[in-house]
């Protein structure tokens, strides 16, 4: 059984087609959420970068609708999609080399008085405290994440979509930012996450969409998914 999402917070994507040049990579792509995290899991090839893309605004749609609290932000530019409350994590971090951590997360500018402000992702991440004068590159590949995650909540989303935030990370580091993540979630953080690390996605999400060759082929409970080896065969062609 999956939850119906919240209609005062309600994130919808309706037939959704994306195409690059005359390949049809995303193909009526439909779902909704409302706070609950929501993950979507697939092999690589499937869509899920692209469909997370679309979302932020840096790849156009073809055609269909992506409403987030009533309004279509489809074909906005991507710092209109974040005005309207949606915060892009990006697959590689991209962080600033030449920056420290403090000046990444002091460029964004939020308010003293908001949730999320620069002292509050020091105490959700420590480790950006003891880091803040280092620059990016100086930053092993956990600590970037962390960097990239604290500079998106630092515009105080209303929804945060994440593409692939365990890639490359060490299994102890996933763990800590499941755990940090879950924490941000049990807040009312509604989190749409892209990932292929289906313990991380279980973890984190109760419910869990599975893209198949640019499609939704299941949506599903996550302890359903992650309990049972026929379905990640099926779906994932692991046991």
């Amino acid at each position: 059984m999956t939850t119906q999402p919240d209609a005062t917070h309600e994130f919808r994507v309706t037939d959704l087609n994306v195409y690059y040049g005359r390949v049809h990579v995303l193909q009526d792509v439909s779902f909704s959420m409302g706070t609950e995290p929501l993950g979507v899991i697939g092999r690589n090839g499937m869509g899920k970068t692209t469909l997370v893309k679309a979302i932020a605004g840096f790849v156009p749609a073809r055609s269909g609708s992506i409403e987030f609290e009533g309004k279509d932000v489809a074909g906005k530019q991507p710092y209109q999609i974040n005005h309207a409350g949606i915060a892009y994590v990006p697959q590689g971090r991209r962080i600033f080399p030449s920056l420290s951590v403090h000046e990444h997360l002091t460029m964004v500018g939020a308010k003293k008085s908001a949730r999320w402000n620069v002292p509050a992702i020091y105490d959700l991440f420590p480790r950006l405290a003891e880091r803040r004068k280092n620059s990016g590159a100086a930053l092993s590949g956990g600590e970037q994440q962390m960097l990239a995650i604290g500079r998106a909540l630092l515009s105080n989303p209303r929804l945060v979509v994440m593409d692939e935030p365990s890639e490359g990370l060490a299994p102890a580091v996933v763990d800590h930012l499941a755990e940090v993540l879950r924490g941000v979630v049990r807040e009312g953080q509604a989190v749409l996450l892209i990932e292929q690390n289906l313990r991380f996605a279980t973890e984190l999400c109760d419910r869990i969409l599975v893209m198949v060759n640019g499609r939704i082929a299941a949506d599903m409970a996550a302890s359903e998914i992650a309990n049972n080896p026929e379905v990640q065969n099926k779906y994932l062609g692991v046991v």
